[in-house]
């Protein structure tokens, strides 16, 4: 199979039609989409099926690119340390652990709204009686059984650590020719 190869030139023409798919689920993200707004980002309402945030190229002909483009990939959101240990919760649990079994065949991100999550993890600094070492044991697990990474942010990052998550991942799949 040949595979096409882009110039630089065509990649940056190429990504920057690259849009933003956002959950028309998703709640409490104007952080998100006031940042991605204001960078001129384009953005996708609409259902998506595992996780908030995805990525895509649309189709466009001048471009070479013959069809949608849809990442593989996806990232989660939670707005706070407590949303995050209330999925981890007995009535919860099930749910979101049924979600991450969803995510797992994608590569998958989980980014928490709190740069001293981590911190509050160890030090019991959430509203539950969940004890912080089984809860890190919980989270440890997960993490390995499900291949998804962690990450904790300030919200005021969010919007743009999603942007050239997406954009570096679309950047390597569309250099790769993978489609």
């Amino acid at each position: 199979m040949i595979r096409y190869q882009y110039t630089e030139t065509e990649l940056n023409n190429i990504l920057k039609t690259m849009k933003i798919v956002v959950d028309s689920r998703e709640q409490v993200n104007g952080h998100i989409l006031e940042y991605l707004r204001s960078k001129d980002v384009p953005i996708k309402l609409q259902k998506v099926d595992t996780g908030d945030y995805t990525a895509m190229i649309p189709r466009n002909e001048e471009l070479g690119i013959l069809r949608d483009i849809y990442l593989n990939s996806c990232i989660e959101r939670k707005a706070s340390i407590d949303e995050l240990v209330g999925n981890l919760g007995k009535d919860e649990r099930t749910r979101f652990e049924n979600e991450l079994i969803r995510a797992s065949q994608h590569p998958f991100t989980l980014i928490v709204e709190d740069p001293d999550g981590y911190k509050k993890i160890l030090n019991g600094q959430y509203r539950s009686k969940y004890n912080p070492l089984a809860l890190l044991g919980s989270l440890n697990t997960f993490k390995a059984r499900y291949g998804f990474e962690i990450v904790y942010l300030d919200n005021k990052f969010s919007g743009n650590f999603i942007y050239y998550h997406f954009y570096y991942q679309m950047k390597n799949y569309l250099k790769r020719g993978a489609f």
